[in-house]
């Protein structure tokens, strides 16, 4: 039997998430839940800083080698090489790198997606408006249930295009890009310039199993606070190490250079670290580590996917059979995240609100208008049917 459909071990795994406690979750694409032991060793590692520093020769030797070690442990689950790995804060900071470490001239294009996420939105206007860049909009969300979006992001795309960003999972709908066919399609473009890619992944590590290396994607902006369930304030940048050269530092700090031994400034560090700056809230590192280990205890990243796919693909084909409740995708999701309207859309915000006073987190969007939730592997059925009976007893 499936350890996934073991009930003991399953409920025993999920004693591992205070969070889950108290309520019925639905918002891992906002933010999950940690788990124990990654409060346990974000504290641990607090401790550990006053009693041998905070700041000592010592100390240095040891944010240095946890630095490594969670480097180490992303790049595993991402099948990357780990010198292509910068640390940073979150998705928006590793995007920014991308987005501004372009030597960028006039009359450059910038190709988005119109599924974006508002903040990624907001760099790209301000690098059109600083180096007199088009900005142009592929209509992605059209292809949700049909047409494929390589074939219009390809119509997107001019002479004089450098960059496509778009995210593997629409944060909005859940669709799942064929990234690998988008990034080839870039990759074969015949333009002035190579094109390169840039890859929001807020909503795809975690929850897709992942080679980053076979997917040839340039750069992929991801965050530890979402399916991974780890600590806000750390995720990273993979940077594809063949163009890494090509990519300026724009905020620069001691983690980014090397100094000789009199300590002059002689260069940049050789990989990604390049990218990093200074100081950063280091026993993080250790919770990031600790969340990625416990979704480890449970099976691969290919087994927890196949989860995901059952528990939405459940929860996509129960609110189909509910009155004046449209899911936006008409087939079943291929990821965590089931989008769905009601008839009458003003009450997204207030079945939001009645939901959590019950118990159940969800979310609104606004582009397209719609409620969405999310299930994780852990998900459980009989929380999805009370999450069903409660939408029902709203009066949708």
């Amino acid at each position: 039997m499936s350890i996934f459909t073991e009930k003991t071990q399953l409920a025993a795994h999920r004693q591992l998430f205070p969070g889950l406690a108290n309520k019925a979750y639905f918002n891992y694409g906002g933010q999950g839940p940690m788990p124990r032991a990654s409060l346990d060793a974000i504290v641990q590692a607090y401790d550990y800083i006053q009693k041998s520093g905070p700041f000592s020769n010592g100390m240095n030797a040891w944010i240095v080698h946890e630095s490594n070690l969670t480097r180490e442990a992303i790049a595993s689950e991402l099948g990357a090489p780990v010198q292509s790995i910068a640390l940073t804060e979150d998705v928006t900071v590793g995007c920014n790198i991308a987005l501004w470490g372009i030597d960028w001239q006039s009359g450059d294009r910038l190709l988005l997606t119109d599924c974006e996420h508002p903040g990624i939105v907001a760099a790209a206007q301000q690098i059109g408006r600083r180096f007199d860049v088009e900005v142009d909009i592929c209509p992605l969300l059209a292809t949700l249930n049909e047409g494929n979006p390589a074939s219009a992001i390809a119509s997107h795309l001019h002479p004089n295009t450098r960059l496509v960003v778009l995210s593997h999972i629409l944060w909005n709908t859940g669709h799942v890009l064929p990234l690998a066919e988008i990034v080839e399609l870039c990759r074969q473009h015949n333009g002035s310039k190579p094109l390169l890619t840039l890859v929001d992944a807020a909503q795809s590590v975690g929850l897709l199993p992942l080679n980053l290396t076979e997917l040839g994607v340039d750069f992929y902006a991801f965050t530890g606070h979402k399916w991974w369930c780890g600590p806000e304030g750390i995720g990273g940048l993979y940077i594809r190490p063949e163009i890494s050269e090509s990519l300026t530092p724009t905020f620069v700090g001691w983690r980014s250079i090397v100094n000789d031994d009199e300590g002059k400034l002689v260069g940049w560090k050789a990989d990604a670290r390049r990218y990093e700056v200074a100081t950063s809230a280091y026993p993080l590192y250790a919770g990031l580590r600790s969340a990625i280990a416990t979704h480890q205890q449970l099976g691969t990243a290919s087994e927890r996917y196949q989860q995901i796919l059952e528990k939405s693909k459940y929860l996509w084909q129960r609110l189909s059979e509910l009155p004046n409740i449209k899911c936006l995708r008409t087939s079943p999701p291929e990821a965590g995240l089931v989008s769905f309207e009601l008839s009458e859309q003003k009450k997204h915000s207030a079945l939001v609100n009645f939901l959590e006073q019950q118990g159940f987190m969800l979310r609104t969007i606004l582009n397209p208008n719609c409620v969405r939730a999310c299930v994780h592997y852990f998900t459980l059925e009989s929380e999805i049917e009370q999450l069903l009976k409660a939408i029902v007893d709203f009066g949708v």
